[in-house]
């Protein structure tokens, strides 16, 4: 009997809004239209390109190294890890890594360094900020640096120390 009561109590509802809600409607399509005298602003139908960057792996990865949408480049996270399990590791060693990576993507997609308005980073181990920052402002003109956020994660692909993601102006 109530759920009677309260389908027929919205039932009536609806019937008595209804002449409002088309009154309401009416005045938002008669203040939205244009008048007879002015013309209509076109819509551009040019959106900006998206090309989507690969570069040859050795292990098959599921995304791109690195988007070009109109003039910016959007960069994934590059690791610090080496092939080489041998090679020295810590911080700074995949931080220099991290960074010539970025370098090396970023000229050979018609940008570099100088270009970069932000960077993420993110650290397995956000005690080695101090560390990865010395390494880091080496690679960017002085009073040039891109906006960042670094943060901590509780593990990185592959075992690394540091990902670094960029996002450039095309030149």
């Amino acid at each position: 009997m109530k759920a009677l009561f309260s389908l027929l109590t919205i039932i009536c509802l609806c019937f008595l809004l209804t002449p409002q809600l088309k009154a309401q409607q009416g005045k938002t399509q008669r203040v939205s239209q244009p008048k007879a005298d002015q013309k209509r602003p076109q819509k551009s139908s040019s959106r900006p390109s998206v090309e989507y960057l690969l570069t040859e792996r050795p292990l098959p990865v599921p995304f791109s190294d690195a988007v070009r949408v109109g003039h910016m480049l959007y960069l994934s996270g590059q690791l610090g890890v080496d092939a080489d399990p041998k090679a020295p590791r810590g911080i700074t060693v995949e931080t220099r890594e991290v960074m010539e990576r970025i370098r090396r993507l970023l000229e050979r997609n018609g940008s570099s360094l100088n270009h970069v308005v932000k960077c993420t980073v993110m650290l397995a181990d956000m005690s080695e900020w101090g560390a990865m920052n010395e390494v880091y402002v080496t690679y960017f003109p002085k009073g040039r640096l891109p906006a960042r956020s670094a943060f901590g994660t509780n593990g990185l692909a592959r075992g690394a120390r540091v990902e670094i993601e960029c996002l450039a102006v095309i030149e």
